[in-house]
């Protein structure tokens, strides 16, 4: 459920409506609903009520100072993978003790200045990793709580580019060589082993993955307890996929998610961590764009609209399908004519969608893309020299824009020539 729904025939986030909001920001935006946001939040943090738990929103998919504060107000955590993401989290208010740094690639200077700052706990990768994290805690002075990320080699039956649980992935340790690497924690300065860690892909939308991995990570849980390390937490990472398509069946909800982790892990006694972002915050935002020109090409019609794939990358990399309404209510058993709906950049690749069947829209019309609440502002750029476009966060009837579009003139003022040019 999201809250983009239409009223009097106008597409509006919560109250405000999305004309509103193209008037006074110009397209292409994001637009986020606040309400949306945290009713997927609380439904994670209610799928585990059973037990100690902590929801750690994962940064990467929405990064925003705003959103960030939204959702740790209301008591989530942070997952994130890097310096800035962290300092992001911390700038929204979210204290270190709720905060988990992940990541393969995490550098000396990054875990410096975590340990500075605080931090719940580090989840490690590598040997390397640990190796470099002991001596860095043992010259600060401090112990730092870790886990240890495992590579279960579950098929997590998703994407290629987003699955991260199999052997050949990059992520993680063998599973099969986790206790000699507990055993190494162990005997290092400056490392604690709390917990262990798992997280297998993302958008996930079939609970078995899931339930092969926790059934590992609760085998290791008890061979580590009886080799005598103290295992406090799981981190079971994220991953459950939204409904990109509307027309298809829904994934499973966060509720049967619980169940599951109740059902692998709940019999140990640990206190549980996840980490899902793309449910929290995918359908909880949009891409306003107006469209430019309406094309008739040999045998085929583009739309042609001002939002590209510098803005929107997920159908040129991973060939996602986002739905594409128009913000005008189209009437009851409109005829629908397929349409390739492209973008200005000068790629082939800037396409959203083929031959999708849409209700009659002429240059000027606005259309949202549906499920862009995760991955696409964090992975926006300005390919093309195209400005990084403005993010609204609605809460009811109020919004407020939460990063604006820079100027031309900032975007050249980054930039210098060299005094022998």
């Amino acid at each position: 459920m999201d809250h983009f729904l239409y009223r009097d025939g106008v597409l509006h986030a919560e109250d405000v409506s999305l004309p509103a909001i193209a008037a006074a920001v110009g397209t292409p935006a994001y637009v986020y609903s606040a309400a949306t946001l945290l009713r997927h939040y609380r439904l994670f943090d209610d799928a585990l009520a059973w037990g100690p738990h902590l929801v750690c929103y994962a940064v990467k998919a929405a990064s925003n100072v705003a959103i960030l504060k939204l959702l740790g107000d209301a008591g989530a955590g942070m997952d994130v993978v890097s310096e800035g993401e962290y300092r992001r989290a911390r700038a929204a208010g979210v204290p270190g003790e709720r905060i988990v740094f992940s990541g393969i690639g995490k550098t000396e200077g990054e875990m410096r200045h975590v340990l500075e700052n605080g931090v719940r706990q580090i989840n490690l990768e590598s040997e390397p990793e640990m190796r470099a994290l002991s001596r860095i805690a043992a010259t600060m002075g401090v112990e730092v709580p870790v886990t240890v990320r495992v590579n279960p080699d579950v098929d997590a039956r998703t994407h290629e580019k987003i699955a991260t649980g199999k052997a050949e992935n990059k992520f993680g340790i063998p599973i099969a060589r986790a206790r000699d690497v507990y055993a190494e924690i162990a005997a290092l300065p400056g490392l604690r082993a709390v917990g262990v860690d798992v997280h297998i892909g993302s958008q996930l939308t079939d609970l078995d993955p899931f339930r092969q991995a926790y059934r590992k990570v609760a085998d290791l849980t008890r061979a580590l307890r009886d080799d005598g390390h103290a295992i406090e937490r799981l981190d079971l990472g994220g991953g459950l996929g939204i409904p990109y398509e509307r027309s298809n069946l829904a994934p499973p909800v966060p509720a049967e998610y619980g169940e599951v982790i109740r059902q692998e892990v709940g019999d140990l006694g640990c206190e549980i961590e996840i980490e899902p972002g793309r449910l929290i915050a995918g359908n909880a935002g949009i891409l306003l764009s107006r469209v430019i020109y309406l094309k008739h090409g040999e045998g085929r019609d583009f739309l042609i609209v001002d939002a590209a794939m510098n803005d929107l990358i997920r159908p040129a990399m991973y060939g996602a399908h986002h739905d594409i309404v128009p913000v005008a209510e189209p009437p009851a058993g409109v005829d629908l004519s397929p349409a390739d709906v492209v973008g200005p950049v000068c790629e082939s690749g800037d396409t959203f969608a083929k031959a999708r069947p849409l209700p009659p829209l002429d240059g000027g019309d606005l259309i949202a893309f549906r499920g862009a609440g995760a991955y696409a502002a964090v992975m926006a750029s300005e390919y093309n020299s195209r400005p990084l476009v403005p993010e609204v966060l609605v809460q009811g009837d109020e919004w407020s824009v939460i990063r604006r579009r820079p100027t031309w003139d900032e975007m050249l003022e980054r930039e210098s020539i060299p005094d022998w040019l």
